[in-house]
């Protein structure tokens, strides 16, 4: 099932630009175009889902193993300590298709509570530079 307006479902497709670090019969995983930390990845549903209490019990799996293999993935690819993983459900839900952050993690790497400072990519090279080292560690 799929919201032709939503950019998430237009991602999924491949109808909209995104480093996919990630892809099943599931889920899709790509890099944030505003991420919190370079390597900052968006784990969504394939179809169109809109919060966590929406998402069908037969993509429960699936969804949390691939978030378990992309945290393991912010440690061996990118060489975080560790990771920070979030949703939203509506209220701060940019994008109303569920997503799943998952966020690589250093101590003292200046994130707290949930204040989100964002940072950029220098630029296009770097950002599929960081795709492509998850895409390697989640093979």
């Amino acid at each position: 099932m799929r919201d032709p307006g939503c950019l998430f479902c237009t991602i999924v497709a491949g109808e909209a630009d995104a480093d996919v670090v990630l892809e099943d019969d599931v889920v899709v995983a790509f890099l944030d175009t505003r991420p919190v930390f370079k390597g900052h990845v968006l784990l969504v549903p394939r179809d169109h889902v809109v919060t966590l209490p929406d998402l069908p019990a037969s993509l429960r799996d699936g969804f949390l193993a691939a978030a378990q293999r992309l945290a393991t993935a912010m440690v061996d690819a990118l060489g975080a300590q560790g990771s920070f993983v979030a949703m939203n459900n509506v209220v701060s839900q940019s994008v109303p298709h569920l997503h799943l952050h998952v966020v690589p993690r250093t101590k003292a790497d200046g994130l707290r509570g949930f204040f989100w400072p964002r940072t950029k990519y220098a630029d296009a090279a770097e950002q599929t530079a960081y795709a492509e080292k998850l895409r390697a560690a989640l093979v």
